[in-house]
């Protein structure tokens, strides 16, 4: 079992386990017996609302818990998610709680949320995801023998609820710091998407066509500069052609086999919005070639040699940026490597999964010197220098979400999209020079955006950790002033330690009364 260090302490606290203040006065509830009741109910998912969820019991599933009002819960389910709630006073409603709540009935003496604020130390969540028995996730549980065994401070009462005030006035000015950073951050992810969204559109930098009827020279319009992308496209074919033919040591007579060529499909623009002058319509397919990755478990012949090699997984995959915080290994061949290994300007894809998840993706800039990705991951490599790779990923990631919200495959909770759907998304194009003046624009105003996220991120780090800090302070009696007048907490634990003493037999004697009566 892993242990905490434990705190210097001023001499009026006492020191004890968790195991002296936990008393679990409660009752099970069956809610088949009460169906057209309310019932004020403490669920684990209700504990992020903040607020208890108003139900009937015929709406109820399962037994629950009958809680009194000040009873303080503390969530046995992964406890690295620290969740603690204390019950609110009664409301003519019985008040019930989630079985996966480990329950501290109210003990004269301790003040509620005096108890709530210590279990919400790190340095106790630290003890209980060091102490839990699962497999993991939300499978991973604590036991109450085990919150139990955890070291608890405490002072006399009055100094308790004094503690309890001046930890609530800091806690509720850092919790307004941290929602007015929340909405900075809310204000910068919408201010990226605006920026994007102009850049694709044509709104960002001045055309070219705008340019060149001030003077500024004459440009060429994309309509030129895809064309000659289609042409590339089409010699890639050629030669890839040739060189099956000549790998199976065939030789073509003719260039009847040239007919094969499947020429790409022309975007469907009857919705898509009028571009700037100088600008056209294309679709992945006509810029790009396509591909899925590697699957998990991929079968392959038993005389192949695997190799572990890094892989980006749809987690890896964000919208505007690249988490690579976590990159796990795949086993793969060395051709599945040289084929599916992914380069600079690589332009990536999710395929799916929630809402938000559909069409998501970013840019590898080659992050990691060998890297693929998965079947759930598309990567788009763009044929030619005619095309910016950056402006498929802005699209894929403003205007474009349109297309792929319309054209994924819904089910229940989730929708995809195939390679067919991404190679069919319309994409604009602008002149070859506006490009770069655009991607050179969106570069300079979101690193600026980008510096104001970082300094934002830090700021609310350094609140979490003033949070902790109120705490270390409180439990160390340095928040608040200590009272000579006030009853010195040794004899309180006392106290509750008789009245436990005294309450054990007569609970005895009810459960040997009730075993005698079977």
């Amino acid at each position: 079992m892993t242990e905490i260090p434990e705190l210097s302490l001023p001499g009026s606290w006492s020191r004890t386990t968790l195991a002296d203040v936990r008393r679990d006065d409660t009752t099970i509830l069956n809610p088949a017996k009460h169906l057209e009741e309310r019932f004020e109910l403490y669920s684990i998912p209700a504990h992020e609302t903040g607020k208890p969820e108003l139900v009937k019991g015929r709406d109820i599933g399962s037994a629950k818990k009958m809680l009194s009002p000040g009873t303080v819960l503390l969530s046995k389910i992964n406890p690295r998610i620290n969740r603690v709630w204390v019950v609110g006073d009664a409301n003519g409603v019985p008040q019930i709680g989630s079985s996966e709540w480990i329950a501290f009935s109210p003990i004269e003496g301790i003040v509620s949320r005096y108890l709530a604020h210590y279990l919400r130390q790190d340095r106790f969540c630290t003890y209980l995801a060091s102490n839990v028995s699962g497999v993991g996730g939300s499978l991973m549980r604590v036991k109450p023998s085990i919150v139990e065994r955890f070291s608890f401070v405490f002072p006399p009462s009055g100094e308790q609820q004094r503690i309890v005030e001046a930890v609530d006035s800091y806690l509720t000015r850092l919790d307004d710091a941290v929602a007015s950073l929340e909405r900075v951050q809310a204000k910068l992810k919408a201010y990226r998407a605006s920026v994007l969204k102009a850049a694709v559109e044509g709104r960002l930098v001045p055309t070219e066509a705008s340019l060149a009827r001030a003077g500024k020279g004459a440009y060429e319009p994309a309509e030129v500069l895809l064309a000659r992308i289609l042409k590339e496209r089409r010699r890639r074919w050629e030669e890839a052609e040739l060189t099956k033919l000549k790998a199976n040591r065939k030789t073509s007579k003719d260039d009847k086999w040239k007919a094969k060529y499947a020429e790409p499909v022309a975007p469907d623009i009857s919705t898509m919005p009028e571009l700037p002058e100088g600008w056209c319509w294309a679709t992945v397919d006509m810029l790009a070639s396509v591909k899925g990755g590697l699957t998990k478990g991929q079968r392959r012949g038993a005389r192949d040699f695997l190799l572990d090699v890094p892989y980006l997984r749809v987690a890896n995959v964000q919208r505007g940026h690249l988490d690579l915080s976590e990159v796990k290994t795949i086993k793969a061949t060395r051709e599945e490597i040289a084929e599916l290994r992914l380069v600079p300007g690589d332009v990536l894809f999710n395929e799916g999964g929630d809402r938000d998840k559909l069409g998501r993706g970013w840019i590898w800039n080659g992050e990691i010197e060998t890297c693929i990705h998965q079947n759930h991951v598309f990567r788009a490599r763009i044929l030619t220098a005619d095309y910016e790779p950056r402006l498929l990923s802005w699209y894929g990631n403003s205007s474009g979400q349109r297309y792929f919200f319309d054209e994924g495959k819904q089910t229940t909770n989730l929708a995809s999209i195939n390679m067919t759907k991404l190679k069919l998304l319309p994409v604009p194009i602008p002149p070859k020079d506006e490009q770069d003046r655009i991607a050179d624009e969106v570069e300079r105003v979101l690193s600026v955006a980008d510096e104001n996220a970082v300094a934002v991120a830090h700021a609310m780090k350094r609140c979490m950790r003033l949070r902790q800090a109120v705490l270390k302070w409180a439990f160390e009696g340095k928040l608040v002033d200590q009272d000579p007048a006030d009853e010195p907490a040794e004899r309180l634990l006392a106290r509750i330690r008789a009245e436990r003493a005294s309450a054990d037999p007569i609970k005895k004697s009810r459960r040997q009364a009730v075993r005698g009566a079977a």
